[in-house]
């Protein structure tokens, strides 16, 4: 079963699209899919997650949000897999 990461977004947000492009460079090698959900007119999405986009999820479980760290990301992602 592969891992799923999610990616909460808005059009045009620089941040979304650099987590994104650091996530699809990371995604072969750590074996898992990305699913890209923009908040863009879902008013529980907006505002749930307001200013913090994006916001990374692993499986559903809240990863982190602004940034990836890529350090942290293998870390949290390992640990998700060892807790299936």
């Amino acid at each position: 079963m592969k891992t799923i990461v999610t990616v909460y977004s808005r059009t045009g947000c620089h941040l979304c699209e650099n987590a994104i492009s650091l996530l699809n460079g990371l995604r072969e090698e750590l074996s898992f899919e990305i699913e890209v959900k923009l908040i863009d007119g879902n008013p529980d999405l907006e505002q749930l997650y307001g200013e913090q986009i994006p916001v990374i999820q692993i499986d559903g479980e809240h990863h982190d949000f602004w940034r990836v760290d890529v350090d942290r990301f293998r870390t949290s992602l390992e640990k998700h897999r060892q807790r299936q």
